[in-house]
């Protein structure tokens, strides 16, 4: 299952590493994505993502989750 997500914040390569570091270490995430240009974040899990769950790892990571 895909699932893409909008993060505000992210200007480099470490930002990239950071978030794709966190929302991979969830439960079920197979593969994370970033296109740093447009801030779009694509995870592919095992099943639906628990949005908490995700909210709370990019903000870990020291970014925002931008509300669709």
């Amino acid at each position: 299952m895909e699932t893409t997500y909008r993060v505000t914040g992210m200007t480099c390569g470490h930002c990239v590493n950071a978030v794709s570091a966190e929302l991979t270490a969830l439960p079920g995430v197979t593969d994370v994505k970033v296109d740093l240009a447009t801030g779009r974040v694509t995870v592919t899990s095992q099943g639906p993502m628990d949005a908490d769950a995700v909210h709370a790892a990019v903000d870990e990571a020291g970014y925002d989750l931008a509300e669709a």
